[in-house]
């Protein structure tokens, strides 16, 4: 028996002991409470996974290259002949093109109904693919020239890029696919061209702007829209020099200052021809330099392009 002589009160050694563990367990859960943390209401930081895809390599690493060569080898390929074959369509495009035209391309509908089986108009040359031919550089090579110029210009899904005559999105493709939406800019002058480039593409969710257009219009892009990357592949070389440096004024102040870049294809003889001194004034005088020049050669097969580069050095 315990006595409290101050009180005369008299309580069993059990209850005391009881009282006590349950003080202490009651004390415990309090702790814990207190020092666990209450949820967090500010921005947690990106997840690893979610901002790899600005740090991954755009362009084919030498791992790459071994792996297409045991692929290659696992499969007992070999370079054939170039000659069409019997049972892969053995007809040129022209000839497919005559068979679209004479037996009014994929429709079986007769009459009235023979125009009502696609919801779009689509000329036949489209169906052939007659517009991989119209350029003087293999479609393939559009990767090889894509992976070039983003790191070249150290893109990133969140740059913005113009092209000047893109063509068929020979390159452009792939500039669309690693972009964000609506990142991807060009001017193309050519209407088959256009037509094949918006209606047979998969990437109408990326929501590129692409512009009929010549002699050098960008309004239709936006006055406060700034460019990490603008580039002409064998654009230049077919314009008069003075319109392509109508086309250098306009696009100067586009430019993202010091990192933004401009890269031209094959020759850059609107600046040659007017001599060293006198293209690097007139580079000048638009808040522009010239960088140097660059071969590009394709790890993959036998293709390779020249590229001039400038850069905006005036803010």
């Amino acid at each position: 028996m315990a006595l409290l002589p101050s009180k005369g009160v008299v309580i069993s050694v059990p209850a005391l002991v009881l009282s006590v563990t349950a003080a202490a367990v009651l004390l415990l859960v309090l702790v814990s409470t207190l020092s666990s943390s209450p949820p967090c209401t500010c921005p947690t930081p990106p997840k690893a996974n979610s901002i790899i895809r600005s740090k991954e390599r755009i362009s084919t690493s030498a791992e790459d290259i071994e792996w297409v060569k045991s692929q290659i080898e696992a499969n007992g390929l070999h370079m054939q002949q170039n000659v069409l074959r019997k049972g892969i369509n053995p007809r040129t495009r022209q000839q497919q093109l005559q068979d679209l035209l004479q037996f009014k391309g994929i429709s079986h509908y007769e009459g009235e109904e023979g125009n009502n089986h696609t919801a779009l108009p689509c000329p036949g040359e489209l169906l052939v693919e007659e517009h991989h031919s119209n350029y003087g550089e293999p479609w393939a090579g559009g990767r090889d020239v894509f992976e070039f110029l983003a790191e070249s210009a150290h893109l990133t899904p969140d740059s913005k890029v113009l092209e000047i005559g893109c063509g068929t999105l020979r390159v452009g493709l792939h500039f669309i696919r690693y972009l964000d939406p609506g990142h991807y800019h060009c001017l193309e002058r050519d209407e088959l061209s256009l037509m094949a480039a918006i209606k047979l593409r998969n990437f109408h969710r990326k929501r590129p702007l692409i512009v009929r257009g010549e002699d050098m219009d960008f309004s239709k892009f936006g006055s406060d829209t700034m460019y990490s990357l603008i580039y002409a592949s064998a654009v230049f070389l077919h314009m008069p020099d003075k319109l392509v440096w109508i086309g250098l004024e306009r696009l100067a102040g586009r430019l993202k200052p010091f990192e933004g870049r401009i890269f031209v294809s094959h020759n850059i003889k609107f600046c040659s021809r007017l001599g060293g001194e006198e293209c690097t004034k007139r580079l000048n005088n638009l808040g522009l330099e010239y960088r140097g020049k660059h071969t590009h050669d394709s790890l993959l097969f036998n293709h390779y392009e020249i590229w001039f580069e400038f850069s905006r050095v005036k803010a």
